[in-house]
């Protein structure tokens, strides 16, 4: 017997779904908006998605230029909690179906996770660095805009339904269900998946934010029916589930045992050289045929691990790991804003985030030469003193 959702439940799973929303978000004024009339709020959503008469409202779209120039684009508050209702309907069912080398947007299967597994596929296929090994990167050309969105949602529903018998839970504490209501699901992604993000949407800035921008990397210049906006919550895992296809095809057909991927850059460690270029080929025509993507050449290249492989922010090198140069320079670019911090508490966050990043790597040098001078330079001295034994520790991580 399917299970059918009743409006109570779908209710409280919006209300679940709101806390989700808003979590790091409480002080915003969209949700403090929300939060005024939310029970109001919350019903008429839940009417309308009950009555399937609910329909997203226009996004704001803008650009963000760190760590790197992007469009962005950011849904309604009220749309955002419908992407968390989807999520927590769907997320588990999705991921059963990924490899265990999928690292973006996953619970515990981060960058540091990505890194980890990148630095333990190196060591075993080159016997703890005893042998040469190579390692093939490739890299998507502007992923999220070539999506296709009709081959996306086939290949979901095709998922959804595979999956639809198993036991998942929805998201709520302490809640377990046999099955979630599948033709609601169904209903939502077709909604999410199949929607225009740049029909309506309001530009936050001036069109001289675009100059610079790649037209591979923007909405605005994509193929009819193709593109996710970068953003929301379900692009993330949508984007996980359209690669998936790549994943299956690399693992189970051209049967490689050393392979990774976190979002579009992708990469297999082998010690034959000469494999890994005869496995560029097939991979592209995969890719463009079955996809619709194309790989970017100019991120394609074989890496001598003794020479070290950047990968996710870290710079591998045998027994040991960095901060990549791209990682370094941008910390050091943001250290003079420092200066411009009053508050001490906002002061000691920023510092323990650049000192949480370094604590996973060899960076006893770059603490001392990056952090030290701080307590002669700004007004917080007092403050920084303290956090000197912290800065200067040759084991990872600040308190």
């Amino acid at each position: 017997m399917e299970y059918r959702l009743t409006y109570d439940t779908l209710l409280a799973d919006l209300h679940q779904a709101w806390f989700d929303a808003r979590r790091h978000k409480r002080r915003k004024s969209y949700q403090q908006r929300f939060e005024a009339r939310a029970e109001a709020n919350l019903q008429a959503l839940a009417l309308e998605l009950w009555e399937r008469s609910y329909e997203p409202r226009p996004s704001s779209c803008f650009i963000i230029t760190d760590p790197k120039k992007r469009e962005v684009f950011a849904a309604e508050f009220r749309d955002r909690i419908v992407h968390h209702l989807y999520y927590n309907y769907t997320h588990q069912m999705l991921e059963r179906t990924f490899i265990q080398d999928t690292y973006s947007c996953l619970r515990r299967r981060g960058t540091h996770y990505g890194i980890s597994r990148l630095e333990r596929h190196i060591r075993r296929e080159s016997r703890n660095y005893t042998v040469p090994c190579y390692v093939l990167k490739m890299d998507i050309k502007g992923y999220f805009m070539h999506i296709s969105r009709q081959r996306l949602l086939d290949i979901t529903l095709r998922q959804l339904q595979r999956m639809g018998g198993h036991r998942v839970t929805t998201g709520l504490p302490g809640t377990w269900r046999e099955r979630v209501d599948m033709d609601f699901v169904e209903y939502l992604t077709r909604l999410i998946i199949l929607l225009n993000p740049i029909e309506g949407c309001r530009r936050r800035g001036t069109l001289l934010d675009w100059w610079g921008l790649p037209p591979s990397k923007s909405l605005f210049c994509s193929d009819e029916g193709c593109g996710l906006p970068i953003g929301n919550l379900t692009s993330q895992l949508f984007s996980n589930v359209y690669l998936n296809e790549l994943d299956q095809y690399v693992k189970r057909t051209l049967k490689v045992r050393h392979y990774g991927r976190y979002v579009d850059d992708f990469y297999i460690v082998s010690s034959d050289r000469q494999w890994l270029h005869s496995l560029q080929r097939p991979m592209a025509e995969f890719l463009q045929s079955q996809l619709g993507l194309t790989v970017n050449a100019s991120k394609t290249v074989i890496c001598d691990v003794r020479q070290g492989v950047e990968f996710l922010g870290a710079y591998l090198k045998p027994c040991r790991r960095y901060v990549s140069t791209v990682s370094l320079n941008r910390m050091r670019k943001k250290i003079p804003t420092l200066r411009q911090t009053e508050d001490p508490e906002q002061l000691r966050s920023r510092l323990n985030s650049f000192l949480g990043i370094l604590s996973h790597y060899r960076s006893y040098r770059l603490r001392k030469e990056m952090f030290y001078g701080l307590r002669h330079v700004y007004r917080h001295g007092h403050y920084l003193q303290g956090m000197t034994k912290y800065v200067l520790k040759t084991h990872p991580g600040p308190p």
